[in-house]
């Protein structure tokens, strides 16, 4: 008797832990990671900004995500020498370099 109560209580904490851990697993891969990539232009006229999502991040997938003027995230492929993405981030940052000499001066 003593030991099928133990073997109870055993299991309801196992499962208790299970559960645990593939919620906070949810939470690691939440809204804020891309879960794949579209290797499809963005005009940069829809585009502010950008950051780069890696494994560091706690993400399964690298990516470079964008962010729209309507704060909407598109997930594009990591930057390669000449790819779209590549351009568009370069475009990016030369816009960001003027904007912020501009509010120096």
């Amino acid at each position: 008797m003593l030991r099928n109560g133990l073997m109870t209580h055993v299991g309801a904490l196992l499962l208790f832990g299970l559960i645990v851990c593939s919620w906070s697993y949810a939470g690691a891969e939440g809204e804020d990671c891309c879960l794949a990539t579209a290797d499809k232009p963005i005009p940069q006229r829809l585009v502010k900004s950008f950051y780069l999502q890696t494994a560091d991040t706690g993400c399964r997938i690298p990516a470079t995500v964008f962010t729209t003027k309507k704060n909407k995230k598109l997930c594009a492929p990591l930057p390669t020498k000449n790819n779209w993405v590549k351009k568009l981030m370069d475009k990016l940052n030369k816009k960001s370099k003027k904007t912020s000499k501009g509010k120096k001066q």
